[in-house]
């Protein structure tokens, strides 16, 4: 920086605030710092930076099976948020989200000089492992996290099962029956509880459900009980790959979508608008999901505090071709 300063003809704070990206330096002389900074290949060192300031400007991820489109989807919303923010990220994946597992991996992070950590905790494991996570490290959780310490930052689940199962009943379908996902996951209780308290409230009947595990050969599998059970007019599927599956069969035994089943998917998987037919299907957010994050979290590192607060994020409806109205039996 000191070259950089003498080659410009400025002091060392100005190039300092150039680099910082002040207001308070004029177009000329930043254009001189910026133009002597290209002659010496000059890089800011981020240890150095880190020495003097106390900040890495680098955050952990503590992810897991990120084939999953939701996992996945989730880290790119936050790597994005962060890199629009002026930070690096460092992801720690783990094999399962035990309380072993994902503390050990928020300390490792913390070891390797990471600001603040995100847990993407979409299991219930998860949850009890936030616990044990020390007051003193900035940490937000991603969908699930206790009530009481950790900031949560969490798609609206719930809404958005009751928005696909209220499109289905607007059409004119008596019921809607779920293919649900795995047991374990906080988002299958949540779209669950979505798709059973949208038919208590249409006084529908409530049919019995079906689990799938999220990949499409579970969907696949699971299909022909739909297609053998009468009066199975329309299906909420918990995600698109499920969705997918459900469609092959479909296709497999001649029965057509929507015109013998109306299927509404979740996640909006790049894939869904180019199914047979097109899927009408719930989309989230993961941008504005890695925003607010990073906005929780940045907020600690510079307070000092965690306090607890949970933020939702919105859902939408996309409506495309495997929904209409019931055709006459």
């Amino acid at each position: 920086m000191v070259d950089v300063a003498k080659l410009a003809g400025v002091s060392y704070q100005t190039v300092s605030r150039v680099l910082h990206d002040s207001p308070h330096v004029r177009r000329d002389t930043r254009e001189r710092v910026l133009d002597a900074i290209r002659q010496l290949d000059y890089r800011p060192s981020s240890v150095a930076q880190a020495l003097v300031t106390g900040r890495s400007r680098t955050l952990g991820v503590v992810s897991f099976d990120t084939t999953l489109y939701g996992p996945a989807s989730t880290l790119l919303g936050i790597e994005e948020a962060a890199h629009d923010a002026g930070y690096g990220v460092s992801i720690a994946s783990v094999k399962s989200l035990s309380r072993a597992s994902v503390v050990a991996a928020v300390q490792r992070l913390r070891d390797q000089g990471a600001d603040g950590v995100v847990v993407i905790a979409p299991q219930r494991a998860a949850v009890d492992a936030l616990r044990h996570i020390t007051s003193d490290a900035p940490v937000v959780a991603v969908e699930g996290g206790p009530d009481d310490s950790v900031p949560v930052v969490a798609v609206d689940q719930h809404g958005g099962a009751s928005a696909a199962t209220r499109h289905l009943l607007d059409q004119g379908h008596r019921t809607v029956w779920h293919i649900a996902g795995p047991a374990d996951w906080l988002e299958t209780d949540q779209r669950i509880d979505g798709w059973r308290s949208t038919l208590q409230a249409a006084g529908a009947e409530i049919p019995a459900l079906l689990r799938g595990d999220w990949s499409a050969r579970s969907g696949y599998e699971l299909a022909p009980q739909l297609a053998r059970t009468p009066g199975v007019t329309a299906v909420f599927v918990a995600n698109d790959q499920m969705a997918l599956g459900l469609l092959r069969y479909l296709h497999e035994i001649g029965r057509e979508v929507p015109r013998d089943l109306s299927i509404v998917g979740f996640d909006d998987i790049p894939e869904a608008a180019y199914f047979t037919p097109p899927l009408t299907t719930v989309r989230q957010d993961f941008s504005e999901l890695g925003r607010r994050c990073l906005h929780l979290l940045l907020g600690q590192i510079e307070s000092g505090q965690r306090a607890w607060s949970r933020i939702v994020v919105e859902t939408e409806l996309v409506l495309r071709k495997s929904t209409a109205v019931p055709t006459p039996r």
